[in-house]
């Protein structure tokens, strides 16, 4: 049975060098996270954190540690920080 952080399951749509077990008790973010050619979840694990405007374009967006995106002022990149 899968958790509210998304423990208890697998989240692999392909193959996987994961462990199960660790697989199983692994957070779903953090299995998004590895990359598809050790842990192929779909995922690219790369997402904008922006939600409002951006001059920022899109991939330098979903490349960037989110710790950047948000250190950007709203009127460039609208993280909705204050």
């Amino acid at each position: 049975m899968q958790n509210d952080q998304g423990q208890g399951t697998s989240h692999a749509t392909g193959g996987s060098k994961v462990p199960q077990t660790a697989q199983d008790k692994l957070p779903q973010g953090v299995e998004e996270n590895v990359p598809n050619t050790i842990h192929d979840t779909g995922s690219s694990g790369a997402k904008s954190h922006a939600v409002g405007d951006s001059k920022v374009p899109k991939a330098v967006q979903e490349a960037v540690p989110e710790k950047l995106e948000r250190a950007l002022p709203n009127a460039i990149h609208d993280t909705g920080d204050k």
